[in-house]
């Protein structure tokens, strides 16, 4: 029994002395586990590491057991974001959710298209007000992989898709500003740039802060959801790697 794929590197864990259990997000066969031998590292000498794409060939003897890996790395997304820790600890929260959220084996292409765009687009974005409304994206993509999609296309109340403000904690759907006036202190602020048709970050008189405070709404929006909607269903805290995510940015 045997592939060959595509894949990220999500986790990387000691087994014995002189092996490491990979979980990696492949292409065609979902977020799949395997044993590396040897000191880790892949084919070409690099040392495998988490956010790393590599081509991996996969074989055991039945379909069900664990199985080894032979890898060979591809690109190493990190390497860009070195001097980062912001970028750096977005590229280790993804690989941390995806680990936590996808069952084994189960074939997500769009997720696993999406996560390699994110990781390079990353690489090539240094400012947190761009990399960061990229990656809240992500993080709805995930949702709506995992079957918990938000419905930001138009109004909840009135079925306009004009002037969408925030979101219902309840129901995931968007609401307009008029609508939503009464009752905003108990929505959630829906920033601009996931308003379906509007490009970038909303950005008002004061700038970057104003940018900076769109992409921080995003991700209290994403995690509302992620932590009481996908990881409530899986009787799972959210991974610790976002709650250090947001420490940094809120430090930045």
């Amino acid at each position: 029994m045997d592939w060959q794929d595509e894949g990220v590197v999500l986790s990387v864990r000691h087994h014995g002395e002189n092996a490491r259990i990979l979980s990696l997000l492949t292409e065609s066969h979902g977020r799949h586990a395997g044993l590396l031998r040897g000191s880790g590292q892949s084919k070409s000498g690099g040392a495998i590491q988490p956010g790393q794409v590599v081509r991996a060939e996969w074989r055991a003897r039945l379909s069900e057991q664990l199985g080894y890996y032979t890898l060979e790395a591809l690109q190493h997304p990190a390497a860009l974001m070195l001097d980062d820790p912001a970028r750096l600890a977005a590229l280790s929260c993804a690989c941390a959710m995806v680990d936590a959220a996808l069952p084994e084996r189960e074939p997500h292409p769009n997720l696993f298209a999406a996560t390699r765009a994110l990781f390079s687009l990353m690489a090539d974005l240094p400012e947190p007000e761009s990399w960061g409304a990229l990656y809240v994206r992500w993080e709805t993509g995930l949702l709506a992989e995992m079957g918990y999609g938000l419905d930001l296309d138009s109004c909840a109340a009135t079925g306009a898709p004009d002037n969408l403000t925030h979101v219902s904690p309840r129901t995931g759907r968007a609401v307009s500003a008029e609508a939503a006036a009464p009752y905003a202190e108990r929505l959630l602020v829906l920033p601009a740039f996931l308003v379906p048709g509007r490009g970038g970050i909303a950005e008002g008189a004061g700038g970057e802060r104003d940018s900076r405070q769109a992409v921080l709404d995003g991700f209290a929006l994403t995690g509302h959801f992620l932590e009481n909607r996908l990881f409530a269903q899986l009787h799972a805290p959210l991974p610790l790697a976002r709650a250090r995510l947001l420490d940094i940015l809120l430090r930045a």
